[in-house]
């Protein structure tokens, strides 16, 4: 597909689920009051609706999104909308899209269903002769494993370029993991020391402090490890290790994260362990014994020039202390100090990026105090006070898709390293360790960081 790409008409498939209601209604909201939605929006879903109670359904999840809503915004944003219902894996509903398109001939199907429904729906599309000029956006997971990744990509293409794919996940697009990358590479003082000749090793955290509550039959074939390891984590990685881009594309960006996911060997189920927390077994929809893990913390190398010899600690889980993602770099120790009064080893400093809730940079630094101790000084600046409010994920997303920008996408190398990465895990998987509400997960965890420095508490909000 040539560059320049954009869309005339915008078809949602999946318009009445909990993402609709909760991420895309609210995100074309705040396109449309920005001025930045000018096409029309098609919903598609099973539903037997009119589109006028598609309408009403969509200022109500906007209203619990943002508090209120300006009227005017959202009768431009009604106006756009059409609905056309059906069984989107029969041929029933497909001319009825087509005479909604009206003759457009560049639309974006954005497909927020399951994975099973991607390559029926695509079929479908094509088999009605709705896609030579289209582009179509598929929400993660983009398979369950290595194997089912790569056979989805091959019915796709199929049917579809490679290049009319574009792989959703909603990581992507937070402000903080995008401004990783002009922070490494416009400012000097990061870039010296970003590579194993400064960092002892990296950590990487996402704590939930709510569980899998109603998901559970969701949830329970999923676990931690595919639900946000092998998507969000590795590809945030990928971009906190790659080398500087060598051109503005799409490709030249991904070229450089793939790269990264290339020098990662396999992981090994030595280095580890998967928790499941205290009551978890008597959630609705959870397998009788489930050995499904609501915890995963794991070690990884990368086996490259800048990063050799720089352990890399990545876990997740739900029911921790906190609501927290950040990424951690811990600098090596300086040298014993001789020359003061207390001589003892200074902390290493760090480099914290969280990610959210509300995204900053840390710098950790060490100072003498009155008393002749040491003490750590934070250095911290919050993205919103400084750069302003940032677009919210999804708007970015919907945004960039409409628009023909593809930085925001994953694509499918990086898709396969990283199931590749984590497959052996899957395959072998380890025992499952409880771990208590409240907790950092199960104590096996900090055994990964033998020989490193240890799981370091997490910045939170106003701390």
């Amino acid at each position: 597909m040539p560059g320049g790409w954009e869309a005339d008409a915008l078809v949602i498939f999946g318009v009445t689920g909990d993402l609709a209601q909760k991420m895309t209604f609210p995100a074309l909201y705040r396109l449309e009051r920005r001025g930045l939605l000018d096409v029309p929006v098609i919903g598609v879903a099973g539903r037997k609706l009119t589109t006028a109670e598609l309408v009403d359904s969509a200022r109500k999840s906007i209203e619990r999104a943002e508090g209120s809503v300006n009227d005017a915004a959202f009768e431009r944003l009604a106006s756009r909308f059409t609905y056309v219902s059906g069984d989107v894996t029969s041929p029933e509903p497909y001319p009825r899209i087509a005479h909604a398109l009206g003759g457009r001939r560049r639309p974006l199907y954005y497909l927020a269903m399951p994975p099973s429904l991607f390559a029926p729906i695509v079929d479908e599309l094509a088999a009605a002769h709705l896609v030579a000029q289209a582009r179509v956006a598929l929400e993660k997971p983009f398979g369950h494993d290595l194997a089912s990744a790569r056979a989805l990509n091959r019915q796709l293409n199929q049917v579809l370029a490679p290049e009319q794919i574009l792989r959703v996940d909603h990581f992507l697009g937070k402000e903080p993991v995008i401004e990783l990358e002009y922070l490494r590479f416009a400012n000097s003082a990061m870039a010296e020391l970003w590579n194993r000749d400064s960092v002892v090793s990296l950590q990487i955290t996402m704590a939930e402090e709510f569980g899998v509550e109603t998901r559970g039959s969701f949830y329970d074939k999923v676990g931690a490890l595919r639900d946000v390891v092998q998507n969000h984590l590795l590809l945030v990685l990928a971009l906190v290790a790659m080398d500087p881009p060598v051109g503005p594309s799409a490709d030249d960006l991904w070229d450089k994260k793939v790269e990264v996911l290339r020098s990662i060997p396999d992981a090994s189920v030595h280095q580890y362990v998967r928790g499941q927390y205290d009551g978890y077994l008597q959630l609705p929809g959870v397998a009788p014994g489930s050995a499904t893990e609501t915890f995963a913390a794991l070690r990884l190398e990368i086996n490259n020039w800048r990063w050799e010899g720089v352990p890399v600690f990545i876990r997740a889980g739900k029911r921790l202390p906190a609501r927290v993602t950040e990424v951690r770099l811990i600098l090596r120790e300086p040298p014993r100090l001789n020359f003061l009064p207390d001589p003892g080893q200074v902390a290493p400093n760090q480099i914290v990026l969280r990610i959210g809730p509300e995204p900053g940079m840390r710098l950790q630094l060490s100072a003498l105090s009155e008393e002749s101790a040491w003490r750590l000084v934070p250095l911290d600046t919050i993205f919103a006070h400084e750069l302003g409010e940032p677009l919210a994920p999804y708007e970015r997303l919907l945004y960039a898709a409409l628009t023909g920008d593809d930085r925001y996408f994953a694509r499918q190398d990086a898709v396969e390293q990283s199931w590749r990465i984590v497959q052996p895990l899957l395959t072998y998987p380890p025992p499952v360790y409880p771990y208590p509400v409240g907790s950092w997960g199960p104590p096996e965890a900090a055994e990964l960081l033998a020989g490193s420095p240890p799981w370091q508490q997490p910045w939170l909000p106003g701390t």
